[in-house]
């Protein structure tokens, strides 16, 4: 029997690559003969260089600045390829990350992507001639102008002079000084990896519906919004391109400054991701396929990384078992999907707090349990 292990994170307790070792741990107790593949998969947020790492790419790092000037050290990852160009995978969790810094109101208006910017740069550097952002975590609602000021972006003020980093002074720009810009940005590809449909800006735009995770009060809500809408403008005058579209608000409208002055796409995460690991090709010698993350509820069912896995397999005629840390969604709507049977850590672990704690065990013990009784 061939078991393709692919789950997504427990966020808060393993890794997806911890969680794949423990089900696999499991699984080999039940079928010992097994030939058990460990696939971490990701939806385009975080963990996503994670599973590309574990799909070969090669992991550097590199300080940066943090979303409030802070410095940190940012990991990515880069592959090359035989026709001499390099593919790259940037986590924005990494340099400007929201686990970087307080979520205050003062704080999320000087939160900035500068430090995503300064690892593109290296990428760029390293010959990397796509650029895949996973976008996810993020402290930052600038709009992506902060990743363009450290590639070379100018946002100047009525007196001429370059404004402070950060959202809350997007309102203040009324030109963009292009001609530094890295001439790099052009020639690259961009692939952004984005499931949220929310627009740059507006009632369902960045600083509304994701401010107030990063901080933001009622008051910088809306002068974060009034500069996302004013950068928006200036990107047109510059460019000539909407950069309003679904999925810019994503990340505090990362997407917005590479949508205007690069050359960019947006796609579905987790099929992006799958594609740069090779998912497609593990799935075509698997028997059964063991996926999981930490909660399977609603949202997982609108298509995250372990659901649409599920689609994947059923297309192919292949059984698909979950093991999660809690399942809130009945097993009607898992069977929808593709998933002919479940089992969680709650069933195994006396409580929620150890489950938490010593989440490879349980997921082990869950992973025999359900086997067992599948």
């Amino acid at each position: 029997m061939r078991i393709l292990i692919a789950p997504d994170k427990f966020k808060g307790s393993l890794t997806a690559a911890e969680a794949a070792a423990a089900i696999a741990e499991g699984a080999l107790r039940v079928y010992p003969d097994a030939v058990a593949t460990q696939f971490p998969i990701a939806d385009g947020g975080e963990g996503t260089l994670e599973a590309a790492v574990s799909a070969g790419y090669e992991e550097r790092i590199n300080a940066v600045v943090g979303p409030i000037l802070s410095p940190v050290g940012a990991a990515w990852a880069i592959l090359k390829k035989a026709d001499g160009g390099a593919t790259a995978v940037i986590e924005t969790a990494q340099a400007s990350g929201l686990a970087q810094m307080e979520p205050t109101p003062a704080n999320a208006l000087r939160a900035h992507s500068y430090g995503c910017g300064q690892l593109i740069a290296a990428a760029l550097d390293a010959g990397a001639t796509e650029i895949v952002l996973g976008l996810g975590g993020s402290a930052m609602t600038d709009g992506g102008s902060g990743a363009l000021r450290a590639l070379g972006l100018r946002p100047l003020d009525s007196a001429g002079n370059v404004v402070p980093l950060g959202g809350g002074s997007l309102a203040d720009v009324v030109a963009l000084d292009t001609s530094g810009l890295d001439p790099r940005l052009s020639a690259a590809s961009f692939r952004i990896a984005v499931d949220v449909r929310n627009p740059l800006y507006g009632t369902n735009g960045a600083a509304h519906v994701f401010g107030p995770q990063k901080g933001a009060d009622e008051a910088a809500v809306e002068m974060l919004d009034a500069g996302l809408r004013n950068w928006a403008s200036l990107l047109r005058e510059a460019t000539g391109r909407d950069v309003n579209v679904e999925g810019a608000g994503a990340a505090g409208g990362f997407p917005a400054s590479f949508i205007g002055l690069a050359n960019a796409r947006l796609e579905g995460g987790f099929a992006l991701v799958a594609g740069l690991t090779g998912l497609a090709g593990q799935l075509d010698d698997a028997d059964l396929v063991i996926t999981g993350e930490g909660s399977m509820d609603s949202q997982s069912l609108t298509g995250k990384a372990p659901i649409a896995l599920a689609h994947a397999a059923r297309e192919r005629g292949i059984p698909v078992v979950v093991v999660a840390g809690r399942i809130l969604v009945t097993p009607e709507d898992l069977a929808a999907n593709g998933v002919v049977a479940a089992a969680q850590l709650l069933d195994v672990a006396p409580s929620l707090e150890d489950a938490v704690e010593h989440a490879a065990k349980y997921l082990s013990r869950a992973t025999v349990q359900l086997l067992e009784g599948a």
